[in-house]
């Protein structure tokens, strides 16, 4: 069974490190601006189901609607990711998920905060009571909930 899941968010929140993290279990802070899209495979099993989830790391834009829409259509699954030390990157959270539920209405979406190793457990905890949508943090460098949020996007999509 493949699975399409595109990552999507703002430029530089860490789409492609949640990806290498994932995919090839490495992290590097060299910071390498993705550009168009870039693909990676990788097969997951869980709860006896075994799934191959083609992964496209679609390039960071401030507005989601500016990507062009042929890289998210066809899509089972999204991964929107955004930086937890970058409020700009959450600000209009709310009106980035509901664009790509317009879009894509039959596709799971997994919310991710990452960055989270660069917070103290104070700031985090100040950070989420701000942001009004349930979402989940991650460390692409630490590996923290990465492997987990691939399976849950994994197992919403079955």
């Amino acid at each position: 069974m493949n699975k399409k899941v595109i990552l999507v968010g703002h430029f530089g929140v860490g789409k492609t490190s949640l990806v290498q993290q994932f995919v090839y279990s490495k992290f590097s802070e060299k910071y390498l601006t993705t550009i168009g899209v870039k693909i990676d495979k990788k097969v997951v099993e869980f709860d006896g189901h075994q799934m191959t989830l083609l992964i496209w790391d679609i390039a960071g834009e401030t507005e989601q609607n500016s990507v062009s829409k042929s890289y998210k259509l066809g899509s089972h699954g999204i991964i929107y990711v955004f930086d937890l030390t970058r409020p700009s990157t959450y600000e209009n959270l709310s009106g980035q998920v509901e664009y790509l539920k317009t879009l894509l209405p039959n596709a799971p979406i997994q919310v991710l905060g990452n960055k989270k190793d660069l917070l103290s457990e104070e700031e985090l905890s100040s950070i989420t009571e701000t942001i009004d949508f349930p979402f989940k943090t991650t460390s692409a460098k630490t590996g923290e909930y990465v492997e987990d949020a691939f399976i849950d996007l994994s197992k919403a999509m079955l």
